[in-house]
């Protein structure tokens, strides 16, 4: 579906002065030859001149001043034979070689710049001629034939291989027959096998008439085999293709073809060999020469591989014409068909799509050298004199870059593809195929090519009045569609121009497709430029009359662009068609350009081959905006360049690349789609920085807002229908598909949500599988406020139901959900109950939560009003609702004919449940209804029914209430009365029984049950509260004793030891047991105070002072477990910190020296991982197996448990260390307290004082100093490991390690003044040796 284009042209001219510089005799330059030199972009062109070949170059994409000579002169050689077989550049060598008719090889040598250092060597010559030479691909071989031999040379000239030009035998790759399928095998009908001996009738002239005889050779693209098509010496004797490998042995033969040609191309991907066959007549002698050509195809073991027929060059019938050559573009997509004729040479460019053979332009050789450029098949020219094209190339590099040269003149063309799609409206598709432009409205029609919906012939005749040519040539060099209004036009190379208005029929019906009617035409006439490109468009259009506007875009005869635009305007009437006509013409300031149209206007601009963006109304003003780089495609200054970048661009804003990989695009509803070669990417413009003012953003950047969509590789953009919400894709077969990418579906659905055309938005959504909630979720006031207008236009009741229950399965809140359900019920049961009943139940079972008892109520009233239709919607709710579930519910609304309406119609067993319906009829009401929500799990309302029921059902309410823990709901229910008390009770034993003391205390003293809350108040330890209670239930003196004698052991327990003495002072009267309690908890100052205020004395002695001892030594011991924890750590952050500079690949787990026996790949496919030490526990087997939850949290645990070997072990230690600090600052504490007793009770414990005094400060500056050391210094940085595929792969692993030190932040040990300055002045006069305290 794609035409094709010219992009730029460059000719350069051999002038006469320059061939009288080198040469007398310029009559006969004729150029001969040419050769591409990429590395230095210049192209060397050989010409003839008597006897002498004669060596011009000229730079590949340079365009000279008119002035400056196009050609220079670079060497010369003699021969008698000047005619040229081959001029190739050896890239590598640097060498230029020349193959001459005569035999000869000449080389030359190439500077830098292209010219040659030394003059013409000739390196070989062959005797007897060379007939044909081609060199390989890759410039390594070359293969030459002559008379009788086809030799196979290297780059050096080195022979390699000689081999005989005719032989007999097949080649290596000969088949081997079995004898299946022979013709003495098979079934001959009635004519027997007798015919089997008649000797076949051979076609005396089996060859073409205007085949030349000599070889032809040509290699395949990987430069493997070789293809050379020879004639055989004996007469009447058809030409073969005979296939050699690059060692020059024999592979295969073609099978015999009648009338096989002269010409052979291989396809460069080596798929086929093309070669050219006249169709052979019997006849006399003249009549051979009306036969048709076919292009024919071998595949390389020389079996036939289909054909297509060639068309007729633009001349009468009686004209002659032969194909001269084929020649494969290098990307194996075009076929270039050289054909020779008595009025000139053609150029036919073919290429296949969706398996057709298609000619795309046509290049005819004139000495005006005429701009046309085909579509499609093949246009007809009749050239104004005769002239030959000399020699045909496509550029090695330059896919789309053709090369041709006449006698004097060598002429590049470059040519990009084109999508020719109009109106959005109508979706149409434009393709030129010769005398007829296939045109397909994607709206309505998808028809695949070479199909079309409608072909409009352009070779039609005028009115006498018309100032066009009397026949318009067959195929234009262009054509448009406008893309707003429903009109073609088309230009052609001669200055021709025509306006057609299409009349696309866009409703359905049995109507011509469209009828085309001519608008406009114009010549404009190729005295001023070669004219290339067209743009139509009705600028405003009224009631009477349209204002046509025609741009048309040429090239003046220096090569400058031309624009000429036409204002017409026209009568709406056929009497007076054309009411009057503007016309001006622009000059632009450069060569090759391209018209891009707007999409908000229709005005038309010019890009420059730079990227400037101008406007075509006027002269000599700024650029708009500009591009980085020329873009053949561009719309809305959205441009793709042959690179595959997309750009997008305004007046007055930055410049953003939207993606850099593209092969199409298309620009509709504000949305911008591209294909990249495996997706395809959608993205608002709204969303690109066009009005901002910021930099060039990123690729990635710009691409992380696209809406993908995975596409097949290859597919291109046809057009886009915004009305339809369609994209026409064609693969890379040439088939076409349909597709509707949600962006431009969700761009129609929105605007038809704001105009009110809720039905359209609805069918739309159900169409494309939208979920219907937008509606509601794009403007829930608007939709809430038009929910009248929304059922009116939808109206069926599936629709409706559709919609609900896409509502109610969608995530909009539960609120919004209702809120719809409900207005949209109201509106259906206003409207017309009995219509939409089935439409009302859906609303109160979808809605959340669901309303089923409202639905059933609906059933109800509806069985009242309209019986007939009750049946049928219990079935409809039934099948939304699980019966069950309907069951319960209308059990649970205790009407037994509702639930049997249910039961009846849900097909339940009358068995499961008359029984059950029999027993609950027979009960009392309120009873019934206990017995019925009991069922139904509904406890508390089953609790609230037996109540009801009366006094009698207390005690089976009670073992209810303990059954089901009813005992909040309960306490509700009978409070105020006689019976709150036993609940009371039965609630308070349900918390004793759950260990919940405190709570059941509360209920048994709510209950009056102070025994019962004792016991409570006893296993809580709540001390205060029961002796308060023992003293209000007058509890005997020894009981009071025993009481106070088991609490009080049960606080000691809980180091609650001044809790415990005053239990026993108050309770029990033992001061010894109290002091006791109070030396073990280090509360020696209080039992000092106890003895001194209660006595005995001989408590101090006894108790006190050997009890701060004891308390002494367990500090001590304390102290001493810190210090080694401490120390054992330090040490082992040291082997670890140690261990990470030196061997970090061994820390982070990257090399595992035991991995013999590990299996690391699992059961299951996955990719290979690395065992590091993430790795916790090593296996020798690895199973896939599902781990249950319990089990992954036990590994949750596990992780930073401070396992020795893993990746976590230093941050466990050092949140260790923290933790050891703050149990320093409790030691402290505790030390603080004892030692002012110590140093007043005697020498001994004074000294031990001193003791305890000395370690805590050494204890408090070692923990200073490892902390210091541990959080002192930065963390080490890594050595930089060596590079490798696994240290790259494990990088990312690397940075997610964060250094422990970062997470776990440094303690800071207090300096609180908790020492004795008494001792610590002894400390310095005993202790010589050591280091300060503290302080």
């Amino acid at each position: 579906m794609r035409n094709i284009s010219q992009d730029s042209i460059q000719v350069a001219t051999l002038r006469t002065e320059d061939v009288e510089q080198v040469t007398t005799d310029e009559t006969n330059v004729i150029i001969a030859a040419i050769a591409f030199d990429v590395d230095r972009d210049v192209t060397f062109a050989a010409t003839t001149c008597g006897g002498k070949i004669l060596i011009w170059k000229t730079a590949g994409r340079r365009l000279p001043s008119p002035k400056e000579p196009s050609f220079c002169f670079c060497g010369s050689y003699a021969t008698p034979d000047p005619r040229i077989i081959s001029l190739r550049v050896l890239a590598e060598a640097s060498r230029l070689v020349l193959v001459a008719r005569s035999g000869d090889i000449v080389v030359w040598e190439l500077g830098d710049s292209g010219d040659f250092n030394s003059d013409a060597d000739v390196v070989g010559a062959v005797e007897a001629g060379i007939l044909a030479t081609t060199w390989s691909p890759d410039d390594a071989f070359i293969a030459l034939a002559t008379d009788e031999n086809v030799v196979l040379m290297n780059s050096l000239f080195d022979v390699l291989s000689e081999v005989p030009l005719e032989t007999t035998e097949f080649g290596e790759d000969a088949p081997i027959n079995v004898g299946w399928g022979s013709k003495d095998t098979q079934f001959h009908g009635s004519i027997g096998r007798s015919h089997l001996k008649t000797p076949e009738k051979v076609n005396g002239q089996q060859e073409s008439v205007d085949d030349d005889g000599l070889p032809r050779i040509t290699w395949r693209g990987d430069g493997a085999y070789f293809a050379v098509s020879t004639r055989s010496s004996r007469h009447s004797s058809p030409r073969v293709v005979r296939v050699y490998s690059h060692e020059g042995r024999l592979q295969s033969t073609s099978e015999p073809v009648p009338g096989l040609e002269a010409s052979v191309a291989w396809r460069p991907n080596g798929s086929l060999i093309a070669s050219t066959q006249i169709d052979v007549r019997s006849g006399p002698q003249n009549t051979h020469r009306n036969g048709s050509h076919y292009v024919v195809f071998f595949e390389r073991n020389g079996l036939r591989h289909g054909e297509f027929s060639l068309r007729r060059p633009s001349t009468s019938n009686e004209s002659f014409y032969k194909i001269k050559d084929l020649l494969w573009s290098p990307d194996s997509a075009i076929l270039a068909v050289w054909v020779e004729h008595t009025k000139g040479d053609t150029l036919q460019l073919w290429t296949c799509g969706n398996y057709h053979w298609k000619v795309l332009p046509k290049v005819v050789a004139v000495l005006a050298l005429d701009n046309e450029i085909n579509r499609y098949l093949k246009q007809e020219i009749c050239p104004q004199e005769a002239c030959r094209f000399t020699t045909v190339a496509w550029h090695p590099e330059h896919s789309w870059q053709l090369v041709l040269t006449t006698h004097s003149q060598l002429v590049v063309r470059t040519f990009a593809w084109d999508t020719c799609a109009g109106a959005s409206n109508t979706g149409c598709v434009g393709v030129v195929d010769g005398d007829h432009i296939l045109l397909t409205p994607f709206r309505t029609q998808n028809v695949p090519p070479p199909m079309s919906s409608y072909q409009l012939p352009v070779c039609a005749r005028h009115t006498t009045g018309d100032t066009s040519p009397s026949i318009l040539r067959s195929t234009p060099s262009h054509i448009s569609l406008s893309p707003v209004n429903d009109i073609l036009g088309g230009v052609w190379g001669d200055g021709h121009v025509v306006v057609w208005s299409l009349h696309t029929r866009i409703e359905s019906g049995t109507a011509k497709v469209m009828d085309p009617v001519l608008l406009w035409t114009k010549d404009l006439g190729n005295e001023d430029g070669l004219w290339r490109q067209v743009q139509v468009s009705i600028l405003d259009a009224n009631a009477k009359e349209r204002n046509l506007q025609v741009v048309v875009l040429g090239s003046t005869k220096q090569g400058f662009d031309l624009v000429s635009v036409h204002e017409v305007r026209l009568s709406r009437t056929e009497e007076q068609p054309r009411i009057a006509e503007n016309h001006r013409a622009v000059e632009l300031p450069g060569k090759d350009g391209r018209l891009i149209q707007g999409l908000e206007s229709l005005t038309s601009f010019w890009q420059s081959r730079e990227g400037e963006i101008f406007r075509v109304d006027t002269q000599g003003e700024l650029p708009l905006c500009n591009f980085p780089e020329f873009c053949f495609s561009g719309r809305l200054f959205v441009g793709l360049s042959s690179s595959g970048k997309l750009y997008c661009t305004t007046e007055g804003s930055k410049l953003a690349e939207l993606a850099n990989n593209g092969n199409s695009f298309t620009v509709t509803s504000g949305f911008v789609v591209h294909f990249a070669p495996v997706a395809m990417l959608v993205d608002h413009l709204t969303n690109r920085s066009l009005a901002e003012d910021d930099p060039l953003r990123s690729n990635q950047a710009a691409m992380d807002n696209w809406q993908r969509r995975r596409v097949e590789r290859g597919s291109r953009i046809v057009t886009v229908v915004p009305s339809t919400m369609s994209l026409v894709l064609q693969m890379p077969r040439g088939n076409l598909e349909t597709i509707n990418p949600r962006p431009l579906v969700m761009e129609v659905v929105k605007n038809d949500l704001e105009a009110g055309r809720w039905q359209k938005a609805f069918l739309a959504c159900r169409k494309h599988r939208i979920s219907l909630s937008v509606i509601v979720e794009h403007n829930e006031e608007a939709f809430m406020t038009g929910v009248s207008q929304f059922v009116e236009q939808i109206q069926q009741v599936d629709y409706i139901n559709l919609f609900l229950t896409n509502i109610g399965r969608s995530e909009l809140p539960a609120k919004t959900i209702s809120n719809v359900c409900d207005a949209i019920r109201l509106e259906l049961q206003t409207k017309d109950l009995s219509k939409y009943v089935n439409s009302i139940l859906t609303a109160y079972v979808v809605k959340i939560p669901p309303d089923y008892e409202a639905g059933l109520a609906l059933l109800l009233h509806l069985r009242d009003l309209q019986p007939e239709q009750v049946e049928d919607a219990v079935k409809y709710i039934i099948f939304l609702v699980d019966a069950n579930k309907l069951f319960d519910t209308a059990l649970g609304m205790y009407d037994f004919s509702l639930v049997l309406l249910v039961a009846q119609h849900a097909q339940k067993d009358p068995r499961e449940y008359l029984p059950f319906l029999r027993e609950l009829r027979a009960l009392p009401s309120h009873y019934q209804r206990f017995r019925i929500d009991d069922y139904l799990q509904r406890y508390e309302k089953a609790l609230r029914n037996l109540h009801l029921a009366g006094p009698t059902y207390f005690e089976e309410a009670l073992d209810y209430i303990e059954r089901h823990q009813l005992y909040e709901a309960g306490l509700e229910i009978w409070k105020a009365t006689e019976q709150y008390s036993v609940v009371l009770g039965a609630y308070g034993s349900w918390l004793f029984d759950r260990r919940e003391y405190r709570q059941a205390a509360l209920a048994f003293v709510e209950a009056s049950d102070l025994r019962r809350a004792m016991v409570a108040h006893e296993r809580s330890l709540e001390w205060q509260e029961l002796f308060q209670l023992s003293a209000k239930e007058v509890v005997p003196e020894d009981e009071v004793k025993e009481i106070a004698y088991r609490i009080a052991g049960e606080l000691l327990s809980k180091k609650r030891y001044s809790e415990a003495a005053r239990v026993f002072i108050d309770y029990a009267g033992d001061n010894c047991q109290a002091v006791t309690a109070l030396v073990q908890g280090n509360e020696i100052s209080e039992a000092r105070r106890i003895v001194s205020l209660h006595g005995p004395p001989e408590l101090f002695q006894e108790v006190i002072m050997p009890g701060a001892l004891d308390v002494k030594a367990q500090l001590t011991e304390d102290l001493n477990e810190m210090r080694e924890q401490l120390r054992k750590q330090l040490a082992r952050l040291r082997e670890l910190r140690i261990k990470k500079v030196q061997e970090p690949d061994s820390f982070y787990g990257t090399e595992q020296a035991n991995m013999h026996n590990i299996d690391v790949m699992t059961d299951i496919s996955m990719a290979p991982t690395a065992f590091t030490r993430y790795t916790v526990a090593p296996t020798t087997t690895s199973k896939a197996s599902k781990r249950s939850s319990k089990t992954k949290r036990k590994m949750e645990r596990k992780v930073g448990s401070g396992r020795k070997g893993t990746v976590d072990e230093e941050e466990y230690i050092l949140k260790s260390v923290t933790k050891l600090v703050a149990r320093c600052g409790v030691l402290q504490a505790d030390v603080k307290k004892l030692l002012p007793h110590l140093l007043h009770f005697s020498e001994l414990h004074r000294s031990e004082a001193s003791i305890a005094q000395q370690d805590m400060e050494s204890f408090e500056r070692e923990l200073r100093d490892s902390i210091e050391e541990i959080w002192g210094s930065p963390s080490t940085a890594e050595n930089p490991a060596q590079d490798s595929w696994t240290n790259r792969m494990l990088a990312k692993e690397k940075e997610q390690l964060m250094d422990p030190l970062e997470r776990v932040s440094k303690p800071v040990v207090e300096s609180s003044d908790w020492g004795i300055g008494l001792l610590r002045t002894k400390t310095n006069v005993t202790m010589t040796v050591g280091s300060p305290g503290c302080q």
